[in-house]
């Protein structure tokens, strides 16, 4: 897989098509930026399988007699998040669901050590927090996670203390709009002025569903035909460009 800041192609087309006018209008009008973590931040399983950390909570399950709990479909899913929520939908609120919920995060805080950072994300987000746009993080991760790898980047500050993620409600999990409706609320954000940018259809959804802006992100073509699918408008492959826009602005 090629990385973000040398990949050519369909996708890269799609950031032209955009063009430097339609992303400096969502500039212009952004007060507030809500970020999904993984994906737009970081890769956050760059280096530790997601599909691995799957088929241990399957692995898990099974070991506790509990195989039946999960269709065949739900076993072979590669989403941890997907197993998680397949247990939650059969016992909500459960012990069993806050301890599979905890293995989940314990695997999500290793995988921080290996996580990938997004190419021009780190500057994207300094640049945008010193000319006074207030950011938010609005993720399905658990908030640890999330102050775990910022923090390690020197970020934290640009967020502190608006990072909503995974709750034991995960029910509320995107597509649901609860994270960036809460981000919204505790900053006093109209939901015109702000941004929400997200990797994943569930993110298109939910910036739909709150009324929020939406800037695709994707890092390959199929993520890029998942976005547009659901309705995206405007998606691009590297956050160069809103870095160049927003500097430009400096001069």
């Amino acid at each position: 897989m090629t990385s973000d800041a040398t990949r050519t192609g369909p996708v890269a087309a799609d950031t032209e098509k955009a063009g430097p006018e339609r992303l400096a209008r969502l500039l212009d009008d952004a007060r507030f930026v809500l970020w999904d973590f993984d994906g737009p931040v970081c890769r956050l399983f760059a280096g530790h399988s997601a599909e691995r950390v799957a088929a241990d909570l399957v692995d898990w399950l099974e070991g506790r007699g509990l195989r039946g709990l999960l269709t065949e479909t739900e076993r072979e899913s590669a989403d941890p998040h997907a197993v998680l929520r397949a247990v939650d939908r059969r016992h909500p609120r459960s012990d069993l669901v806050e301890e599979l919920e905890e293995r989940l995060t314990q695997e999500e805080l290793r995988a921080t050590a290996s996580a990938m950072p997004t190419a021009y994300a780190d500057p994207l987000i300094r640049t945008w927090a010193a000319v006074g746009v207030r950011l938010a993080v609005a993720t399905n991760n658990s908030p640890r996670v999330v102050r775990t790898y910022l923090t390690g980047r020197s970020l934290l500050a640009c967020f502190t203390p608006h990072i909503y993620g995974r709750t034991q409600e995960l029910r509320l999990l995107k597509p649901d709009p609860h994270t960036l409706v809460r981000a919204l609320s505790a900053m006093g954000a109209a939901p015109s002025a702000s941004l929400f940018i997200g990797d994943s259809p569930s993110d298109c959804q939910a910036a739909r569903r709150a009324r929020v802006p939406f800037l695709g992100y994707a890092r390959d073509d199929r993520k890029a035909k998942l976005l547009r699918d659901e309705g995206a408008d405007t998606v691009v492959d590297s956050f160069e460009p809103l870095v160049r826009l927003l500097r430009g602005r400096g001069r």
